[in-house]
């Protein structure tokens, strides 16, 4: 999810935690821990590729950030002289921060290496968008009410109520995800379409209209969902790809890490003399946020890029209207993609 979410969960669960004992203190350092791991965005990995697949790499990894808790509550109490006898409250505060925001990632599509060192599975479920007002203004409301409210018993029972409706519009989304995709799986079977994987994800902002993508062995199908639909149906449009452009870069690094990244959700094209690489998970047709240049053609032969000239190939320019196309689509299923 994005920095302030996380900061604002942080915030949320630190003062839950220990927020009657620790006052103030408690939601700020909860705020602190809850945005530490993403600092992992500063950290030069050497080429775009490797920064794209190594970020929530260790540092998201629940059992390295266990280990880690104890050492951040003995920070703490350590600078906060008052608190030196609430060690274990301090621990349990910097343990469920670091894990919640692990386990928030983990609902996103991204994917995220919860697992290291024991596997470097990149875990997505993909049921929540990475940045969403419905799960955020929750939290950050109740997180308000206990830091402000004079009467201190008010205003964490409604930090409790801004967690609580927030781990409801998690499971909202979960199950969304489900009915959604049970949904896509009977229309792409009645409408002859076949496919081989299949990953239904929610559009920019929201929990309502939700994307279909469904891979083929030469292409990939894209459809939208409104839960607002009732009985229209899903109108997939379908999009060439070139897997076989990359079984020359087969044993290329870049490439070798990009497919097992995006679990086979992505797309190949050649575009001039560039191999053209699109994580097709975040995004929309033409418009994705990933996308990278992993060969070039020389003199007939394709050949790769090696890292430190690779570039991101960026999506602006086509996204534009997209968000005004969502919001009006979600209501509206006769609106045709942009």
């Amino acid at each position: 999810m994005d920095s302030l979410t996380q900061a604002v969960l942080g915030a949320a669960v630190g003062a839950a935690v220990l927020g009657r004992r620790a006052g103030r203190k408690a939601p700020l350092w909860g705020a602190l821990l809850g945005t530490l791991p993403d600092l992992d965005v500063l950290v030069p990995f050497g080429s775009p590729v490797a920064d794209f697949t190594y970020h929530r790499g260790h540092s998201h990894a629940l059992f390295w950030l266990t280990l880690a808790a104890p050492a951040f509550a003995w920070l703490i109490t350590r600078l906060h002289r008052d608190q030196r006898a609430e060690f274990r409250g301090w621990w349990l505060l910097c343990c469920t921060c670091l894990v919640t925001h692990t386990l928030l990632d983990a609902l996103t599509i991204y994917g995220t290496q919860l697992g290291l060192p024991f596997t470097d599975h990149p875990f997505g479920t993909g049921s929540v968008f990475v940045i969403d007002p419905a799960y955020t203004l929750p939290l950050l409301l109740g997180v308000l009410c206990a830091l402000t409210l004079r009467d201190r018993r008010l205003g964490h029972r409604l930090n409790a109520v801004g967690l609580g409706v927030g781990t409801a519009y998690l499971a909202f989304g979960l199950a969304a995800q489900a009915h959604v995709a049970d949904i896509a799986r009977a229309e792409l079977a009645r409408q002859g379409l076949a496919h081989e994987r299949l990953v239904v994800t929610p559009t920019p902002f929201n929990g309502v209209l939700w994307r279909v993508l469904a891979m083929q062995p030469d292409g990939y199908c894209e459809g939208f969902r409104s839960l607002l639909d009732g009985a229209a149906p899903l109108v997939p449009r379908c999009f060439p790809s070139e897997p076989a452009a990359l079984d020359p870069l087969a044993d290329a690094w870049a490439v070798e890490r990009l497919r097992w990244f995006t679990k086979g959700y992505y797309s190949v094209r050649r575009e001039g003399e560039e191999i053209v690489f699109r994580d097709l998970r975040m995004g929309q047709e033409p418009a994705y946020a990933f996308t990278f240049v992993v060969g070039t053609v020389r003199d007939g032969r394709t050949v790769p890029l090696v890292p430190e000239v690779q570039r991101v190939v960026t999506f602006e320019d086509r996204a534009d209207g997209a968000l005004q196309w969502l919001w009006a689509r979600i209501f509206d299923p006769a609106i045709p993609p942009p």
